[in-house]
């Protein structure tokens, strides 16, 4: 498995791009904007991508997805609750036919095969209603639940302090200690480290 982390717009979201080297089969994660430089290292990685994964809906992570989307003809995977948002905030703002809204639905337990690679998707709601972290063999891409020493904000529309905590501790910190941890905005940690240092744990 090769993975390339591109921090991408003013708020330096962690765009991922997952491939297996096998089959040279790979997905993007969470494409927040600047598609043409994804769309410059999927052709240098010599990606062929099945789907484009969202871990929630905040323009940060879902600005590019629209052209990803017809650049490389790959579904968009997201929560009901955060297409529902992305839907919404595109007709609020007089754009709906170019919102990257969702082509598959995904929930609790989904499983995705992209070549030799298995991604399992886990709902985390807490700072969006339907946030969704993925683990692929022992790597958990935590969007904005879980950072290095800090937890996503909860001010939004839809977070919630306790729904977040509930999330982490439930679904994140049960991992393997050693899963590494690719959040969507700065380093990466292992679950260990969280348990350790994490203030909010």
């Amino acid at each position: 498995m090769k993975i390339k982390r591109i921090p991408v717009g003013v708020y330096a979201a962690n765009c991922y791009i997952v491939m297996d080297e096998d089959t040279k089969e790979g997905i993007v994660i969470d494409p927040g904007s600047e598609a043409l430089v994804i769309e410059e290292q999927i052709k240098k990685m010599g990606v062929n991508v099945k789907y484009i994964f969202v871990t929630h809906g905040h323009i940060d992570h879902t600005g590019a997805v629209a052209e990803l989307k017809k650049a490389l003809n790959a579904p968009v995977c997201i929560s009901e609750q955060d297409d529902n948002f992305i839907v919404n905030r595109a007709y609020m703002f007089g754009n709906p036919e170019n919102c990257g809204k969702a082509d598959i639905i995904i929930r609790e337990g989904d499983i995705f095969n992209i070549g030799n690679m298995k991604l399992k998707c886990i709902e985390t709601p807490g700072h969006t209603l339907g946030g969704m972290c993925f683990i692929i063999d022992n790597i958990v891409f935590t969007g904005d639940t879980l950072f290095e020493g800090s937890i996503g904000r909860t001010d939004f529309d839809g977070g919630d302090f306790e729904t977040i905590i509930n999330s982490i501790k439930t679904k994140l910190i049960t991992l393997s200690e050693d899963t590494i941890v690719l959040p969507g905005h700065g380093d990466q940690t292992t679950i260990k480290n969280e348990k350790v240092y994490n203030p909010f744990l």
